[in-house]
């Protein structure tokens, strides 16, 4: 291990996940949740989906984890489809439910990724907004999201900076980024905003999608890039789910160990819901169980 390289017992790791439609999911989520909680995560989020429609099943999800775990949920939050009276109750409702952390987001159109986003009538139009509000009603921990390779809708990387900036000014106190996939993209980003005076932590978001069609109509529309290395490491795989998995934990963990390299302590994973390639990557790293939050857990 390099100079200047964090070691395992340094390495902070936090999950998402999201809630679940089913019966059957919400076995596999709780089941993920157990097997990841002896890791001890810094905490765990929990998604809204598009157009906050999920917004119920998010509440029931954070609610659970509060009541039955020893885990710090962050609960995600969005302006979409709600008035600012009807968010500010819901963040109320957190607050007296004990869940101290909440991650702010602008979200998604109701119609999906890819079509223009209008601000609900009499909402938050955007997350420094909502960061601001959740503000106004406790003294949360407040993540935020940033994009490494310029947003979409954005003109420029300066201009994201920009809106990171007004985020911290309004209550921000972390930011989580979108996944990438080569240790540059999240360096120089990190880079930039040091520069542009920004001194929150910048966590690095890591996907774990072994699908890896799916994930290229996911990278298309946010504005990720896939580098060809890549590409050659699924090519033939289309029909051996055993192998990606394999594949996508040995590059989550690589992409982790170089941006350890630089420096790095802290990983978001995006988990899908199931515990397999994040417990993968997590031992691959050196992060491994502890005993005692092992026999808890069991």
């Amino acid at each position: 291990m390099s100079a200047g390289t964090a070691s395992s017992d340094e390495l902070s790791v936090s999950f998402e996940f999201f809630p679940p439609k089913t019966e059957a999911m919400e076995a596999t989520l709780w089941d993920s949740i157990r097997r990841l909680e002896p890791l001890d995560p810094a905490f765990v989020s929990v998604t809204y989906g598009a157009g906050g429609s999920t917004r119920e099943r998010t509440h029931r999800t954070v609610h659970r984890i509060v009541d039955e775990t020893d885990i710090r949920p962050a609960a995600h939050l969005t302006c979409v489809s709600a008035s600012r009276s009807e968010v500010d109750g819901v963040i109320r409702d957190y607050w007296s439910a004990g869940v101290r952390h909440i991650v702010a987001l602008r979200g998604d159109p109701p119609q999906g990724l890819g079509e223009a986003y209008v601000p609900t009538k009499g909402g938050y139009a955007n997350a420094a907004e909502l960061a601001a509000g959740i503000r106004a009603v406790g003294d949360f921990e407040i993540s935020v999201g940033c994009y490494p390779e310029q947003h979409p809708e954005s003109p420029s990387l300066e201009h994201d900076l920009d809106l990171l900036k007004a985020k911290i000014d309004a209550g921000a106190t972390r930011a989580i980024t979108q996944f990438f996939f080569e240790p540059e993209t999240f360096l120089r980003f990190r880079d930039r905003a040091v520069r542009a005076g920004i001194s929150i932590p910048i966590v690095p978001g890591i996907m774990l999608q072994p699908n890896f069609k799916g994930l290229t109509r996911i990278a298309a529309l946010c504005n990720t890039h896939i580098p060809n290395q890549m590409h050659q490491h699924f090519e033939g795989l289309d029909d051996d789910a055993a192998t990606r998995q394999l594949v996508t934990a040995h590059l989550a963990a690589q992409l982790c160990s170089d941006l350890r390299e630089a420096g790095v302590e802290d990983f978001h994973f995006y988990t899908l819901n199931r515990a397999e390639l994040a417990l993968s990557t997590c031992h691959l790293l050196g992060v491994k169980p502890r005993p005692a939050l092992t026999e808890a857990a069991a």
